[in-house]
């Protein structure tokens, strides 16, 4: 038999990027000895203790055996109540302003899906997170971009919105502490979002995997802090960062009941619930002690100040991150992202992320990771610092 055609959905859906560097920097692995990864987003500490504990518990209870409810069990959905009130003085209703999400990056997917009918537009920052565009490809929308700029402190500008641009949109994606340009978000801004949002009747969605990692003492904010966030919008939290649980695929959505309906509604069509042992123990995460969400910030503000230490003499030019564990460094003139990707592992076994994988204007500047032991991060630094740029 020959081929089967994929669907024109499929054919929609852009390049798949961590999926084209990951194959990229293997190569470059097997070329090069003693290579130092600081291009992955994946935290490389093991999740706390109490939440393994309550896993392996939970394991031996029966009822986890069983299918449970394809949109999560009630009990999950009251600890995300509980964690936003204590954490952000939000209040949530867990029945109809919470939705259980296999991570945040199906939420960041699936939202456009609910929302979004082919040709409808959607405002996207650039730079931003590549998976965006893979539920807006899906969706068959078409793109609206937001330039995320230095000058601008990598916030959109709304007065720069062409007015038919503002009345076609449906959704505008925001994600605060920003990846990849470590960028956080002001109440100012976030005020200016909601009006511009009920203005011109635009759907936010606000990716807050990052929510828990702030710098110098500065806690990021949570859009639903803002008064009117939850009549525009949602805000998708991962437990992937903030606990060390990326292997486990558990994050939710919060805000808008009519978003969370809709996500509600398309979770209950494909998909059959999620292991229970999880559930519990992201319950468990949620409500118990947060020491360790604490202690891991501290430990990503210690790896920042230890690498940038190192790069303090060079020619390197860099924003000192405020949030999320990333370090937008500009690449020096002359090298495209890519190039200069390909250098740092030729010249220093040093591989990192090329900025235009997030968008056209992250050309120019390449993401490092700080999800690395000190050790590692200071000798990828010195590596760098011993170029003559």
């Amino acid at each position: 038999m020959g081929d089967f055609a994929k669907s024109e959905m499929l054919k929609r859906l852009p390049r798949q990027y961590f999926s084209y560097l990951a194959k990229r920097k293997n190569e470059l692995k097997a070329q090069y000895e003693d290579i130092i990864d600081l291009g992955v987003g994946n935290p490389d500490l093991p999740a706390p203790e109490f939440i393994v504990e309550e896993l392996k518990a939970a394991a031996d209870d029966p009822i986890n055996d069983q299918y449970g409810p394809a949109t999560g069990f009630d009990y999950l959905k009251e600890a995300v109540a509980e964690y936003y009130l204590r954490e952000y003085g939000v209040e949530l209703d867990p029945k109809t302003e919470v939705a259980i999400l296999h991570g945040s990056k199906a939420g960041v997917v699936e939202v456009s899906q609910c929302l979004l009918n082919p040709g409808d537009t959607v405002l996207l920052p650039n730079p931003s997170y590549p998976d965006y565009l893979s539920g807006i490809g899906l969706a068959g929308a078409k793109i609206a971009e937001l330039p995320l700029l230095e000058a601008n402190l990598f916030l959109p500008q709304y007065g720069q919105v062409d007015e038919q641009t503002a009345e076609a949109a449906k959704l505008l994606f925001l994600n605060y502490p920003n990846n990849p340009t470590s960028a956080v978000a002001t109440p100012e801004f976030f005020a200016e979002t909601v009006a511009f949002a009920k203005q011109h009747h635009i759907c936010v969605a606000q990716d807050f995997a990052y929510g828990t990692i702030g710098f110098d003492g500065e806690r990021p904010l949570s859009f639903l802090q803002t008064p009117g966030a939850k009549e525009v919008g949602v805000e998708f939290f991962t437990l992937s960062k903030s606990h060390n649980m990326a292997g486990w695929r558990m994050g939710f959505a919060v805000g808008n009941a009519s978003v969370i309906e809709s996500l509600n509604l398309l979770q209950d069509h494909i998909g059959c619930g999620y292991y229970g042992g999880i559930q519990r123990a992201a319950a468990k995460a949620l409500t118990g002690d947060q020491s360790s969400v604490r202690n891991l910030t501290a430990t990503y503000e210690r790896r920042r100040d230890l690498f940038l230490k190192e790069l303090e003499s060079t020619a390197f030019k860099f924003n000192k991150p405020k949030g999320s564990f990333y370090i937008w460094l500009k690449a020096p003139e002359g090298f495209s992202s890519e190039e200069f990707m390909e250098y740092l592992a030729r010249e220093v076994q040093v591989l990192v992320a090329p900025g235009d994988g997030f968008g056209s204007l992250g050309a120019g500047y390449v993401r490092i990771s700080l999800a690395h032991s000190e050790e590692r991060l200071i000798e990828a630094a010195k590596r760098l610092a011993q170029l003559k740029i």
